[in-house]
């Protein structure tokens, strides 16, 4: 008998290896999708804040609040395109029921964020869902 060295590996031991890296995959990768969700939906709220600030000074200047978000300067961070779209409601019609003017902030969701919802914000600092805020 000789004795002969062998190298490399079995086949048992590279499918127990494939075996570890797929339960490691199928753990991991829902978790990175739940954080690359929420790290767009902080960013998301970010510029909702950034929008309602814009909206008080263009109140101060103007004495109403803008009904587009181009009359803010505002344009959507490309880290945000294809997540969001911002859409800005006002209220500028006064009544005796509305004695001042309003604005709510509405982002829709799309694409990867469908899962996460939309997100409001109004002139009152009233925030929507309250789950996501």
């Amino acid at each position: 008998m000789t004795n002969r060295k062998t190298r490399g590996f079995t086949l048992i031991e590279l499918m127990i290896t494939l075996a570890v890296i797929a339960i490691l995959a199928a753990v991991a990768f829902p978790s990175y999708t739940n954080y690359t969700r929420k790290g767009a939906r902080r960013a998301a709220q970010a510029q909702m804040m950034d929008l309602a600030n814009r909206q008080q000074q263009y109140l101060l200047t103007n004495r109403a609040y803008a009904t587009t978000t181009s009359q803010l300067g505002y344009t959507l961070p490309s880290e945000l395109t294809g997540k969001y779209g911002p859409v800005l409601e006002t209220n500028t019609t006064i009544s005796p029921a509305t004695s001042v003017p309003a604005f709510t902030i509405t982002f829709t969701a799309s694409g990867a964020q469908l899962a996460d919802g939309d997100l409001t914000l109004n002139s009152e600092g009233g925030k929507g869902p309250s789950g996501k805020w």
